[in-house]
Formats: C-alpha cells, sequence, structure tokens
C-alpha cells in the first residue's frame, strides 16, 4: 500500500513519503522488530531443539530471518538514507530514480526470504504440534 505511492513518481514521490513519515519511519519499527523476530526466533529453535523432526524447520526459518535482516543492512538501509535523508539536497532526479528501482527490485528478495521463513516456520509448528500430541497420547496410553 505505500510502495506505489512512495515509488510512483521519484523525486517528487519520495518527498512526499519523506513528508508522510515526519512522524514516524519505517526506520522507527522496523529494526526493533527485525531484532525482536531473531531474538523469537532464536526462543522457538530452542524450545524445540529436541524434536528432530521440527529442529531444522524452525533453524531454515531463522536463518532466513537474519538473512532478510542483513540483506537489508547491507541494501536497504543505505538506499533509504539516499533517497530519505539526503534526497535531492544531495543527489540528481536520476540518480534517486534508480535508487528507487534497485529499492523496488531488490524488495523481491524480501519477499522471497519472508515467504521461505513463513512456511519453514509452519511447518516446523506443525510437525512440534504433532511430536507433542503423539508425544501426550502415547503417555496417556501407557
Amino acid at each position: 500500500m505505500v510502495y506505489p505511492n512512495i515509488f510512483h513518481d521519484p523525486p517528487r514521490s519520495l518527498e512526499t513519503g519523506l513528508e508522510f513519515m515526519s512522524v514516524r519511519a519505517p526506520s522507527d519499527f522496523f529494526p526493533p522488530l527485525g531484532f525482536l523476530s531473531w531474538v523469537t526466533g532464536v526462543g522457538a529453535l530452542i524450545l524445540s531443539w529436541r524434536v528432530k523432526s521440527a529442529r531444522y524447520w524452525i533453524l531454515f526459518s531463522l536463518l532466513m530471518i537474519v538473512c532478510e535482516g542483513l540483506v537489508s543492512m547491507a541494501f536497504f538501509w543505505p538506499r533509504n538514507e539516499i533517497m530519505f535523508i539526503e534526497g535531492s539536497a544531495v543527489h540528481s532526479a536520476e540518480f534517486l530514480r534508480q535508487t528507487a528501482q534497485e529499492f523496488q527490485a531488490l524488495h523481491w528478495s524480501r519477499l522471497a526470504f519472508n515467504v521461505a521463513a513463513s512456511v519453514s516456520i509452519f511447518v516446523g509448528f506443525l510437525k512440534f504440534y504433532r511430536h507433542r500430541d503423539l508425544s501426550h497420547l502415547a503417555s496417556h496410553r501407557a
């Protein structure tokens, strides 16, 4: 919902987006949220470690979350600085358009990391639940 408006007509739309984000910006939310995702992913991995059938699915999900965060730091954060901090005061309109196109093209990698992480954690938790459920049934039968 936000991206089509921000990247519609750079650099003008970048300036409009910056005005919109003057109170709170994505940088206020996503770094802490990303770190919280890492921490809860580690917690999920620790809590499920004994269930081998779930362990590797959850580990893969955590790796995808960490990779998405590292890709964001390496590629998205510098482009955000160019577009929304330095802006047209430092860069030409053509450079800002190119940076916006790079950002949008790279965004598909974020989507891929998050889809892989979501599917993997879902499978991992299903396997964990199934293991727990079967263990619970076995203990009641004994």
